[in-house]
């Protein structure tokens, strides 16, 4: 715990406010030294509770001084006063203020433990018959079996905000079962880090080489590449790698791995010659993808007849003449059932994809199209004219209690539509494609499109370049770059990079150009600059509205933390009229740039004219409005949205002046301010740079090495995915 944390005692006198499914709390805390607000996450706190809270003091310009809770621990009354004042507050379901009185007289300090363990007894109090008594003792044990729960998560420095979702996920016997198998935190719905459970179990004296403490281990290593992409592992890597991390024998790890496989806890399933081991969620999410997209190849729906003539009035309608790849991809797309269409920033695309959907339009058939991402489909919407929904939100998505995606457009209620078209393939992971498989019919037919020299998906999986690689389903790669696209230096550069061919970095005078710096400290004043001074007078552009800073990595001194911190200081300082409230670290002020993180499709959003709607997603990039720090709301207007964020969702907020270039994956900016110095070594490879320079739309400044861009576009390795799916595929054909 911080060194500057401090603790204080009192009594529940007020419940400002109570969010009940995440546990954030504002109260009116008695101690000795007066009344203080007491802010942070408290669950299922009641009035009249003594509680111990650890936290720091804050100071609030409108509401004063706050005391900001990390950890909350309930006490239970232990004198008659403390009793009363408890059980009087309506802590308790079924007893009032008159009620409390009579069963404190009668039973004095055994009052709370006769409602725990002889609740018959309360039939001695007037007005409480046995099936009351019972319910009151049920309510009270309920309650306090909760917080009993809290309390034992708190001795291991387990916020209460994590703690409500261990209670949620294991119940009451939320103790016994961790006291059992401490390692029951790695599981995917609680998601601890097995090395923080190690030490859990470490303090419970927990044996280290227990069978559990094996078992959750090797879990851990696959469930955790699975955010590297990997959908499954070599098994002698899988042993390797979990040993190391369990410092135990390999010959252990191996008997465990085995026991696991016999329990069906884990797959294991044979590709060139190598044994690979999965997860049976992902191993079945592959295998699904593989049989379905041969049973659409199978049974296609039947062809459309399109004649040259046709293509040729779209032609003298849109004032466009196509390529021959262009033709042939909007012949295919009208005469199968499947087909992918690929290729690079200038060749064609997105006029292709807009003939394809003319014709399909022309047949009186029914279109839908989505992408992976809020960006993706706002941009997608932009290009082609028509409503494109993000893939969650087509297939109308929910959520379980355990806060797990369910979808209700499936093999049961399938998506009503002719054809469905989903853009940038390359960003969807296996189990969302599997979802998206699902909802579609036999006879709908199916347009993938994407750009397979750029990153793959951030979920586990490798879903576009294995279709690819099957090489049995349609495809047109577009590969001619038109003139007008060529006199972009930005698109020039790009083919020059996927090619392997040297960049031109030397000109001054277009769209794209370079300004040399080896230092990194130099290069992100270099960046500051750029964004909040030269190029707004140069170029009239907005740091906040058409400049973005990407980056290849969070960390150093060009990595998105340190840049946001810098930014930030010069187009949004701190200033006494300006609230601002800390998240993750983060101070966020009103007016700065943040962006969305994750998809949340339950937060509410309203729009100036009154409409009303649910859903921000991954990657919507927003200004705050507001803070209101007494309650920890956060207002956030995202182009014509307006969303309130509230305790645990300001999580799901980061500062965007600077991004990620994975978190740029599906979005375009006038503007792009790329800094390439110190980039990790594992981080310089091609995908990653050319992803980098096509989100630039009308300008790219790259302030660095030459030696760094060079050797990122000369590495042609692609981050090695362990994936199933091209080999399933060529194996059930």
């Amino acid at each position: 715990m911080s060194e500057n944390l401090e603790s204080i005692y009192g009594i529940v006198e007020y419940i400002t406010y109570q969010n009940t499914d995440n546990g954030f709390t504002v109260i009116k805390l008695k101690t000795a030294d007066g009344t203080i607000t007491a802010v942070g996450y408290m669950p299922y706190i009641d009035l009249g509770e003594a509680v111990e809270l650890t936290g720091r003091y804050d100071f609030h310009s409108s509401y004063g001084p706050q005391f900001r809770v990390e950890y909350c621990e309930r006490r239970i009354p232990a004198d008659t006063a403390g009793i009363l004042r408890y059980l009087s507050s309506g802590a308790v379901k079924g007893i009032g203020p008159a009620t409390a009185r009579r069963i404190v007289e009668k039973f004095g300090e055994q009052a709370l433990d006769i409602i725990e363990k002889d609740p018959e007894r309360l039939t001695e109090i007037k007005g409480i018959s046995l099936e009351k008594a019972f319910n009151i003792s049920e309510d009270y044990k309920y309650k306090f079996g909760m917080k009993e729960v809290l309390a034992f998560l708190s001795r291991f420095n387990i916020k209460p905000e994590e703690a409500l979702n261990i209670y949620k996920k294991l119940g009451n016997h939320a103790v016994e079962i961790i006291n059992e198998n401490p390692y029951i935190l790695c599981i995917e719905d609680i998601g601890f880090d097995f090395e923080r459970v190690d030490a859990i179990a470490g303090r419970l004296n927990f044996p280290q080489d227990s069978a559990c403490r094996i078992a959750a281990g090797i879990e851990y290593v696959l469930r955790h590449n699975l955010s590297n992409g990997h959908t499954c592992l070599p098994k002698q890597k899988l042993i390797q790698v979990s040993s190391r991390l369990l410092s135990c024998q390999q010959d252990a790890a191996e008997l465990i791995c085995g026991q696991l496989l016999f329990e069906k806890r884990l797959i294991e399933r044979q590709m060139d010659n190598t044994e690979f081991i999965f997860l049976p969620e992902i191993y079945n999410a592959e295998l699904y993808c593989a049989r379905r997209i041969l049973a659409l190849l199978q049974f296609p729906p039947d062809k459309i007849p399109l004649s040259d003539e046709e293509i040729n009035i779209i032609e003298q309608d849109q004032g466009i003449k196509y390529a021959g790849l262009q033709r042939k991809a909007i012949k295919t797309a009208m005469e199968k059932g499947l087909l992918i269409l690929t290729g690079g920033p200038g060749t064609g695309k997105t006029t292709t994809l807009n003939a394809i959907i003319k014709c399909f339009e022309n047949k009186g058939l029914n279109i839908m199209l989505a992408a992976p991402t809020g960006r993706a489909a706002k941009r997608m919407s932009e290009v082609t004219g028509k409503e494109a929904k993000t893939i969650h939100r087509l297939l109308e998505v929910g959520w379980t209690e355990k806060g797990r995606p369910v979808f209700f457009r499936n093999e049961k209620n399938p998506l009503d539509c002719d054809v469905l078209i989903v853009d940038e393939l390359s960003m969807v992971d296996v189990l969302l494609f599997e979802n998206l498989l699902r909802a579609v019919r036999l006879g709908c037919r199916l347009v993938f499109v994407g750009d397979s020299d750029q990153l793959p998906s951030i979920g586990a999986g490798n879903v576009l370049s294995d279709l690819l690689a099957f090489g049995e389903i349609p495809g047109i790669k577009l590969t001619e770059v038109f003139r007008q696209a060529m006199e972009s230096l930005i698109i020039t550069n790009a083919h020059l990079v996927v090619s392997g061919k040297p960049a031109v970095l030397d000109k001054t005078d277009s769209d794209m150009f370079f300004i040399e710096q080896h230092n990194p400290r130099a290069a992100a004043k270099t960046t500051v600059d750029l964004c909040v001074n030269r190029l707004p007078r140069a170029y009239n552009l907005s740091p906040l509205h058409n400049i973005q800073v990407l980056c290849p990595s969070r960390l150093r001194e060009l990595g998105t933390d340190n840049l946001n911190n810098m930014l930030q200081a010069y187009i949004n300082p701190q200033s006494s009229n300006t609230a601002e409230i800390e998240v993750k670290g983060f101070r966020f002020r009103e007016g700065d740039k943040v962006m969305q993180i994750k998809n949340n499709y339950e937060i509410v959003w309203t729009k100036s004219d009154g409409e009303q709607g649910t859903g921000i997603f991954n990657g919507d990039i927003g200004t705050i409005e507001m803070i209101d720090r007494r309650t920890s709301s956060v207002v956030v207007r995202f182009d014509d949205k307006v969303a309130t964020y509230i305790g645990e969702e300001l999580n799901q907020l980061e500062l965007a002046y600077a991004i990620t270039i994975h978190k740029s994956q599906g979005s375009e900016f006038d503007c792009v301010i790329l800094p390439l110095v110190d980039v990790p070594k594992k981080l310089r490879y091609r995908n990653l740079l050319y992803t980098a320079l096509t989100r630039a739309k009308k300008l790219l400044v790259v302030v660095g090495s030459k030696e760094v861009f060079n050797e990122m576009a000369q590495n042609h390795k692609k981050t090695l995915r362990y994936t199933a799916l091209c080999d399933m595929l060529k194996e059930l054909q």
